[in-house]
């Protein structure tokens, strides 16, 4: 009888525990469920608080107003120029007797004065073309008038058409002194009822997360040569994370301002310059820019070699890497270099920064 009893009462003992083990299971479950959905809800409103922060935005190229490229005079007597610190773009490329001019690309700024202004050659078309902009030049050459004409570019011409967009100034020798202003400009855009807004995208693939080509070759000191007469330096400030522009051995500076030139990329490509055959003799060049050229691409002290593909004179180049892609540009300005294939372009990481300056 005791045994039974005993038996009965550990059977009991056993179903207690069992509805324990049951019962505990249960409240842990539940909490471990609880935490789950709290920590789900927890993500999901962090996720909807991340959707509302409005993505950020590149600087220097935003907006709608449609692109303004103007020609500026890179002769020595037209040193210092003005307003290159806030074009978003600047082309450089030879011309006659191995002088070079710049193309600046302005977006959306206000500047009191551009210039020296100087005459239109017609390969700088190719990009004013690809950037949807309206071209401000002083003057052309005869087969820039005819691109003009051919490509049926919105122009604006200080000589031959346009007498109040323009003027010269006292502290500069003629034909180095012709400057305007975007106030002038605007005016002159609207008056000819040229569109005034753009949709068209960045030639460049800009990003805001800073790009530092970790696999890059060192770049703090950057020489290119596009003729006898004109060499370009690059000289990297480590601190500010910008370049210093020299050329021919002297520091570039704003006209108004006296603060140094300096770019945040720059692209160099290599193709060919050659003279062109006219009755005007004058020496004038072409380019071979429709095509697949090296070249680099250099930011933050380092440089990438990339590829450069044009393939029609109004289409877009693509600034590619090695493996195809599509390279990503700072979010900064950029000057491109078109220098001579045979151009010995000196990439170095000197080990003072005063030795980049001489």
């Amino acid at each position: 009888m005791k045994n039974e009893k005993g038996q009965a009462g550990t059977k009991v003992l056993v179903i207690i525990l069992v509805i324990l083990i049951i019962a505990g299971g249960g409240i842990l479950g539940y909490k471990i469920t609880k935490q789950k959905e709290n920590q789900e809800t927890a993500m999901t409103e962090e996720n909807a608080e991340k959707s509302t922060e409005p993505e950020k935005e590149v600087e220097i190229f935003k907006g709608n107003d449609r692109p303004i490229a103007i020609m500026i005079d890179n002769h020595k007597d037209a040193w210092p120029q003005a307003g290159l610190q806030k074009a978003y773009m600047v082309y450089e490329i030879v011309v006659e007797g191995g002088e070079t001019r710049l193309m600046a690309l302005f977006k959306g700024v206000d500047l009191e004065k551009i210039g020296p202004v100087r005459s239109a050659r017609h390969y700088f078309l190719d990009y004013a073309m690809e950037h949807d902009a309206i071209y401000v030049h002083f003057g052309e050459s005869p087969q820039a008038a005819s691109d003009i004409k051919k490509f049926s570019i919105q122009d604006i011409d200080g000589i031959s058409e346009d007498g109040t967009t323009f003027w010269r100034v006292k502290d500069k020798v003629s034909p180095h002194n012709a400057v305007t202003n975007t106030e002038k400009i605007t005016t002159s855009i609207k008056n000819k009822k040229y569109k005034m807004t753009s949709k068209e995208e960045s030639v460049l693939h800009y990003v805001t997360e800073e790009v530092n080509l970790e696999q890059g070759q060192g770049a703090v000191s950057v020489t290119i040569p596009h003729s006898q007469l004109q060499t370009v330096k690059y000289v990297y400030d480590e601190e500010n994370k910008i370049y210093e522009r020299y050329a021919r051995g002297k520091e570039q500076s704003d006209w108004d301002t006296k603060q140094p030139i300096t770019t945040k990329n720059i692209i160099i490509t290599f193709c060919d310059n050659y003279t062109l055959s006219d009755t005007e003799n004058k020496g004038r060049q072409g380019i071979k820019n429709i095509g697949t050229y090296d070249g680099y691409y250099i930011t933050n002290g380092k440089a990438i070699k990339i590829k450069c593909i044009k393939n029609e004179r109004d289409e877009k180049t693509k600034y590619q890497d090695l493996e195809g892609n599509d390279i990503k540009i700072n979010d900064g300005n950029t000057f491109v270099n078109i220098c001579p294939t045979d151009a010995k372009v000196v990439l170095e990481e000197p080990t003072t920064i005063e030795n980049l300056k001489n």
